[in-house]
């Protein structure tokens, strides 16, 4: 991944608030994802279990197949915490997982709208002490994933 490292600094405060937000993955996952729905509803048809199209962004995100949907955004936001040091050692799994998004029909410049309500859940669960140096190191990290996850769209 060609984005600049972060430093020690940063990766301990990725770490530091992770460990706040991800002892309730699915309740702080939940506030992600409603943000989300808030701000581009157009992705709300993209999530369809056995062909059932939800009817409002309250339907989705309370079906069991939306919950598992959100455990898994959350497991993979763990594995890149977890691997701060060397991100590049998710990159063909990340690159693998832009491939299904694509083949959904997720449009690559949807990944800002999901940054934006990454860090609006961040402030949302941290309060105060989400600050501007946090949020900066967690817009790394998320640049990161998401340069990672874009390969997915470049290569067929």
């Amino acid at each position: 991944m060609e984005t600049r490292r972060l430093s020690g600094p940063e990766q301990e405060l990725i770490r530091e608030s992770w460990q706040k937000v991800n002892s309730n993955p699915l309740q702080h996952g939940m506030i992600l994802f409603t943000r989300l729905f808030d701000l581009e509803p157009d992705l709300l048809p993209l999530f369809q279990y056995n062909c059932r199209q939800f009817s409002s962004p309250q339907d989705c995100l309370s079906s069991p197949e939306f919950l598992d949907h959100i455990r898994k955004v959350m497991l993979v936001i763990d594995a890149a915490v977890t691997h701060l040091e060397n991100l590049s050692s998710l990159e063909e799994y990340l690159s693998n997982l832009g491939k299904k998004h694509k083949a959904v029909g997720v449009k690559l410049s949807s990944f800002s709208t999901v940054g934006e309500s990454l860090l609006y859940m961040l402030e949302q669960c941290l309060g105060p002490s989400f600050n501007v140096a946090m949020r900066e190191a967690w817009t790394q990290l998320y640049g990161a994933v998401v340069q990672a996850m874009s390969r997915g769209w470049d290569g067929e």
